[in-house]
């Protein structure tokens, strides 16, 4: 079994190519950071196997964040390896500067050069940049199964080629240096005209002797030498059209500063409409209705056979009632998942990256934190993982602690069922306002991390603008497949054991009598009433809401399925759910409006679920991870009962009279600020002696 390594820079195809190789459906995105890991999985050449390692996309040897440390050490520690290193066709400028490194540091390269991009900017002649690199090129669509044939036969070619980089002899050490035993020399004066730190402190050698015996501008020199060469290959075997890759005429408002967030919050909106609205909602009651015609006859079965004991209610509540309700949200969770692989597919998430720099970089974080927040609106767990390509750790941590404030797809029921109830056809707008809400609870935490514990340091991100794709269906496909597969494999298993466990606590009492026979308290309605009032200035102090909550822990989708079991609805019928819950008879009931906003932002803003506490501890530290709960906890009671406090006034006393008292408060407040530094201004003009005391204190 052979091991082949996959380098690249980010955006080249490098995913697609292991998925297409390895027939695989990892994660695809036009992003810097989408791979964080080494991926690997095998595949055949006619008889011969071979193991295929994705690695992270890199620019060059010299890492600057922890993703591409991962690539460059397994490059380093895998030299005997080929390498198959994938360019774009049209990018050749950019690419090859890797290519180029990779061969100065000896590597057995195939370079294989991507045409997935219709829009032609380079032609290129293949046979002719082979012979002047001296390496094998390829050029493929590494969509396309039928195109890689011709990579596969050059990875069967037992002969290392023998690269051609002139460039080098004009690379020298300016005065004399200790040899550095058991290293390649060549190797030493690269890495020392790159100050590549990193390489040196790994081999355990002092770098100082080393960069002073280069000229100062080294690094200037060598990445001229480098680019020269390449133009001379671009000149020699490509002809470039006069289009500029990336560029489009959309950006021209998309990228402006009066446009960028208009288009941007436009176009969350028609997805938040789509999805649980209008096309979302439809498919949701079809698959509703659909679950029903399923279940109806096992139901009428066990009507029939055992009916009045705990193994009707059992099938009924808390197996075909709260995984039918759940289940029921799969279209939406669905949709949500189409959009946002669209956006990504599209090119559009990079132009989304460069509008929130700036934003993000005055709370201690980066345009790379942007993809790893939108991740969150699909899964925080998997969200959480990406954070690893900060380059600062305190970023990093801030990015994954960020992550479960961003909604996630799981909540998606909650907002649904429980806003749907009271708000109707405005649940759109509150909808709406919780994801924001969310985004700028998340951007206030940074800053006052940023300000105390968690001081960012000055970052780097590099960011390119892909050219606008149409969005490939088969890769959308996959993508949705995969996250139809979790959520429906989720459900057969968490969601199973925990509507069982909840069921059994609240049909059973501490006697484990049942209580819908015997009268009594179940567990969880003694649990529920001894810590509900601890919720009580949140609005919603219902024993079953707060156990409700508490089932939430393990997953989000389990509050609605809880409500569903404790008001004894069945299977799917999530529109007798929002019913329910108008009904003061009913087990779950929410008394007014205000209460339902304070629901919902604490579901929105608490703890995650277990499985995202699970991947923070395993990213940041049990230490973080802990304060993140904490921290979470807080910010969703306070702001839960801000919400509910101002929400129930305007209950009350009205909007706008709510709006002009707190409208005078803050004029008020600002007036007395005005005139106090007024005040203190004209003093200070007026009195000579004030400011030779203030200039002899700061000579003093």
């Amino acid at each position: 079994m052979k091991e082949v390594l996959l380098v690249g820079n980010p955006n080249t195809g490098k995913t697609t190519l292991f998925n297409n190789l390895t027939k695989s459906d990892e994660h695809i995105g036009n992003w810097h950071g989408v791979t964080v890991e080494n991926k690997e999985k095998s595949f055949f050449v006619g008889e011969e196997e071979y193991v295929l390692v994705d690695t992270p996309g890199i620019y060059s040897l010299c890492p600057l964040s922890f993703e591409e440390e991962v690539a460059v050490g397994t490059i380093s520690s895998h030299k005997s390896s080929k390498i198959i290193n994938i360019c774009d066709r049209n990018n050749l400028q950019r690419n090859l500067y890797l290519t180029l490194c990779l061969l100065e540091q000896g590597c057995d390269v195939v370079l294989a050069v991507n045409e997935i991009d219709k829009n032609v900017i380079f032609k290129v002649d293949y046979k002719r940049l082979g012979e002047e690199l001296g390496v094998s090129v390829v050029g493929l669509d590494a969509e396309k199964k039928e195109t890689v044939q011709s990579l596969k036969n050059e990875l069967q070619k037992s002969e290392k080629p023998k690269a051609n980089l002139p460039y080098l002899k004009e690379l020298h050490w300016e005065k004399s240096v200790p040899n550095c035993k058991g290293q390649d020399e060549d190797v030493i004066l690269l890495k020392a005209y790159e100050k590549d730190e990193k390489f040196f402190d790994a081999i355990g050698v002092e770098p100082k002797q080393y960069f002073e015996a280069v000229p100062s501008d080294s690094v200037l020199i060598l990445s001229e030498l480098r680019y020269k060469h390449i133009d001379s290959l671009i000149e020699k075997c490509a002809k470039r059209t006069t289009k500029v890759y990336g560029e489009s005429k959309f950006d021209r408002f998309a990228l402006s500063k009066i446009f960028a967030l208009p288009i941007f919050f436009s176009i969350l909106a028609v997805i938040f409409y789509l999805t649980f609205f209008s096309l979302g909602a439809f498919l949701s009651d079809c698959l509703s209705a659909f679950l029903n015609i399923l279940t109806s006859p096992i139901l009428r079965f066990l009507e029939k056979n055992f009916a009045g004991s705990f193994v009707y209610d059992l099938f009924n509540v808390a197996i075909f009632g709260g995984i039918g309700t759940v289940l029921s949200f799969l279209p939406q969770v669905v949709l949500l998942f189409f959009f946002l692989s669209v956006l990504e597919d599209s090119g559009y998430m990079s132009r989304i990256a460069f509008i929130f720099e700036d934003i993000l970089g005055r709370i201690g974080l980066s345009g790379k934190s942007v993809y790893t927040l939108l991740m969150g609106f699909g899964c925080s767990t998997t969200a959480i993982m990406t954070a690893r390509n900060m380059d600062d750790k305190n970023a990093k941590i801030k990015t994954a602690m960020l992550c479960p404030y961003m909604s996630c797809s799981a909540k998606i029921p909650i907002y649904t069922v429980i806003g749907g109830a009271f708000f109707g056809a405005k649940n759109i707008f509150v909808i709406f306002g919780l994801y924001l809400l969310g985004v700028v609870v998340a951007i206030c935490v940074s800053k006052i991390f940023d300000m105390t514990v968690l001081k960012s340091k000055e970052q780097s991100f590099i960011l390119e603008f892909p050219p606008y794709r149409m969005t490939s269906l088969k890769r959308v496909g996959k993508i949705l497949w995969k996250n139809v597969k979790e959520f429906i494999v989720r459900i057969g298993t968490i969601m199973v054991a925990m509507n069982i466990i909840i069921w059994t606590l609240s049909s059973f009492s501490f006697k484990f009598q049942y209580v819908a026979m015997d009268g009594g308290e179940s567990m969880l309605e003694t649990l529920g009433k001894l810590i509900a009032p601890i919720f009580s200035p949140l609005g919603f102090e219902n024993w079953a809401i707060v156990a409700s909550l508490l089932a939430g822990l393990v997953a989000k989708e389990v509050v609605v399925s809880s409500i569903a079991m404790f008001n004894g609805i069945d299977a799917g019928a999530t529109k007798l759910i929002s019913s329910s819950i108008l009904l003061s008879s009913s087990v779950v009931y929410f008394s007014s409006k205000a209460s339902v906003l304070s629901f919902l932002v604490f579901c929105l803003l608490y703890t995650p679920c277990t499985a995202s506490m699970a991947m923070l501890s395993a990213e940041i530290g049990k230490k973080w991870t802990t304060i993140c709960i904490f921290v979470q906890l807080f910010s969703a009671y306070i702001v839960s009962f801000l919400v509910f406090n101002v929400a129930f006034a305007i209950e009350i006393f009205g909007f706008w009279e709510i709006f002009g008292t707190l409208s005078a408060f803050v004029l008020l407040a600002f007036s007395i600020l005005f005139i106090c530094k007024k005040i203190k201004k004209k003093e200070c003009d007026s009195c000579q002696s004030c400011k030779k005391k203030c200039k002899r204190n700061q000579k003093s």
